[in-house]
């Protein structure tokens, strides 16, 4: 049994923004030596999200659209306020919530050595607080 993880960051440039990052998840399949096993892909932060789904502009915009009509900005959310713990005003309550709605992982068959998906299928990381420094780990779990 092989059990490799790694992880890497990106540098987010916009507020919200959908980043395609298949070429780094195939490349850790790659590397880890792992002929039949499963992968997983996690965001290590709570403003952010892992999705999979085609590589269209016009879909990336649709879900952008999609998520700001169920997260509106300019809604009173209890989360925007004071927090003494931080010593400073939550002003994220957007990120947290459109996080939870894109879930923040997912998961990948390997078989023969690389990842079983569609052939549209795109992992997306989604920055929904940004822009910031973000990391995203990549676990590979399975035999030789």
């Amino acid at each position: 049994m092989i059990v490799k993880t790694t992880s890497f960051t990106v540098l987010t440039t916009e507020y919200n923004q959908f980043l395609r990052i298949t070429d780094r998840v195939e490349k850790a399949v790659a590397e880890s030596g792992v002929q039949n096993g499963m992968v997983t892909v996690i965001s290590k932060h709570t403003t952010t999200g892992v999705a999979v789904n085609e590589s269209l502009e016009c879909l990336e915009s649709d879900l952008g659209q999609l998520l700001a009509r169920l997260v509106p900005e300019d809604w009173p959310y209890a989360h925007a306020r004071m927090l003494r713990d931080y010593g400073s005003t939550a002003g994220n309550p957007t990120g947290h919530l459109k996080s939870h709605l894109t879930g923040n992982h997912c998961h990948f068959a390997i078989a023969d050595g690389k990842m079983v998906r569609g052939g549209a299928q795109e992992v997306y990381f989604c920055e929904f607080d940004g822009p910031s420094q973000r990391t995203i780990c990549i676990q590979v779990i399975g035999e030789e």
